[in-house]
């Protein structure tokens, strides 16, 4: 790869992590506002990782930001393929095992966030799809 080409790719990954982290500070402040409880941001594991881990009341809400800056890839909540649900289901599955959660109430969200309408327009799936990926 040139020179030229990778400074352009990496310029490019840098300001994609950006976006990301402000569409998931946009989803944490929604969630707020909405009476939930942000658990953790950016759960890694071995498995797959997840955005958000939300709470309200005995409720515990996988969630999954998407973020747009503009209509060129489609909406946010379209790019979470089945592939990407069952990374997050395991991962999911991984912290309710850490976390001593696997006999409570769980539920997966997906929030897209558009950047580029005024005020960032904020799409909430609540129940996106359930631990099988459907």
């Amino acid at each position: 790869m040139a020179a030229a080409t990778l400074r352009r790719w990496l310029a490019g990954a840098r300001g994609s992590a950006a976006t990301g982290r402000k569409g998931e500070e946009v989803a944490c402040r929604h969630l707020l506002a909405n009476g939930y409880d942000i658990v953790e941001r950016n759960y890694r594991c071995r498995l797959g990782e997840i955005d958000v881990v939300a709470r309200r009341g005995d409720l515990t809400v996988f969630v999954e930001v998407k973020t747009r800056t503009g209509p060129g890839h489609g909406a946010g909540h379209e790019a979470v393929t089945p592939a990407k649900r069952q990374r997050v289901i395991r991962a999911a599955q991984a912290y309710a095992s850490a976390h001593e959660l696997l006999e409570t109430p769980i539920r997966f969200d997906v929030i897209s966030v558009d950047c580029a309408a005024p005020g960032h327009r904020v799409r909430h799936d609540l129940g996106a799809f359930d631990s099988r990926g459907v």
